[in-house]
Order: structure tokens, then sequence, then C-alpha cells
């Protein structure tokens, strides 16, 4: 994963860096809200971290800006208000999540990695793999054209599949999209709803797309 950390205070900034290369990620550092805005809209980050107290532009300007370019990939904030207005103002800028300085690195990386499990926007509305159709704006399901009737559960956990196309995800990351991270974890609904997902959508067919990956978790793949 590729992190962008906007932030003019280098203690601060060397240590957000620092901490995150060590998880093995590449970072970007950049001092002002113009350039990390520039690196931001041209460069291909898979998060921003963005300070709300930067020189010149702002970082809730920064962070209007980037959301009105189209911006979609998460945007985390370091901010020293703590106040619930001005949070409440930051999410409704377009943040996905914020961290209250002084902050403890572990929060930190907590929050980081749970962004990072949120899946990808997608350009198009359509997910495909094989003949299995999901149109994401009607919610539609098809295989080899036949429509397939899902509950909206079933729905959550096929498109959650189908965004990872080819990946191993596990049951615990399908609860946490799925049903929150306040789900009970040693529920098996997670094979429940996979069961229920093959029987309407392989069973039919010789090729099979959904895959047990013992001990590990569930994969579509063609």
């Amino acid at each position: 994963m590729r992190i962008l950390v906007i932030e003019d205070d280098p203690t601060v900034g060397q240590y957000v860096k620092r901490g995150l290369e060590e998880q093995r990620w590449a970072v970007d550092l950049v001092a002002n809200g113009e350039e990390g805005e520039q690196r931001a809209s041209s460069e291909a980050y898979d998060m921003v971290i963005l300070d709300m107290r930067l020189p010149g532009k702002g970082g809730l300007e920064v962070l209007h800006s980037l959301r009105a370019k189209g911006f979609q990939r998460p945007v985390l904030v370091l901010t020293a208000q703590d106040a619930v207005d001005a949070k409440v103002k930051t999410l409704r800028a377009g943040a996905d999540d914020y961290v209250t300085k002084p902050f403890a690195f572990e929060e930190l990386l907590a929050r980081v990695e749970a962004l990072a499990r949120r899946p990808r926007a997608i350009a198009s509305p359509t997910l495909q793999v094989g003949d299995l159709v999901v149109d994401q704006g009607t919610r539609e399901v098809t295989r080899a054209g036949v429509p397939i009737e899902l509950t909206p559960k079933e729905y959550t956990v096929l498109e959650y599949l189908m965004r990872h196309a080819g990946r191993v995800m596990s049951r615990t990351l399908i609860t946490e999209y799925a049903w929150g991270y306040h789900f009970d974890p040693g529920t098996n609904i997670v094979d429940v709803v996979i069961n229920h997902l093959r029987k309407k959508i392989d069973a039919r067919h010789s090729r099979k797309l959904i895959t047990t990956v013992r001990g590990v978790g569930y994969m579509i793949k063609e």
C-alpha cells in the first residue's frame, strides 16, 4: 500500500512515516497543502493522512478540493480539535476517519489498517467474474444471462467477494464488512450465507466460481 502523509510538523511527520514504513508500506511525506493536493491528485496513492493545520492551504480546504476533483481513496485526518462540531465538519467534508492529536501510534495504525480493509471505489458500476455479473447500480445479479434473486446480506457478501475477485477473504473480514465490527465473530453466519450463494450461483453450473480456502476463508474466481 502506498500512503501520502501531509503534515507540516517535521517531528510528527517523520514519526508517522517511520512507523508506517516499519509495516512495509511505501510512504511519502509533504509539508504543505498545495503540494499534498497536487501529489494526491496526480499520483496513485491508496490512502492520504492529512493534517488539518497546514501553512497556506489548510487541511479542510485540501479535503474539499480533493473530493470535488473525484479523489475516492480513504482520507484519514489528523486534528488537534476534539470538539464534536469540528469532527462532524471534517467527516462531512469527506474524511473517512480522524485521529485526535496527541495520539498513540497504535491507534493511528489500527485506523489505517481498518481503512485499508475497505473495498476500493470501483469506476464501473458493473462487476464481472466469468459469466457472473453484478450491477451495482440496480443490484441485479445474473449468471449466463439468467437473473439470480439474492437476499440483502447475500448480495452484500457476493459484492464484497466480487470486488476482491481472485483474493482470499477471511471470515473475519467478510463479517466486519457485511455485519459490522460489533457482530459476533464466533457465529457461522458467513458459512451459511456462502452455502446459500453456492446453491444459487454454482449449483447448476459445471464451472464453480466460489472457492473455499480451508482454514482461511473464501474466494471467487473464474
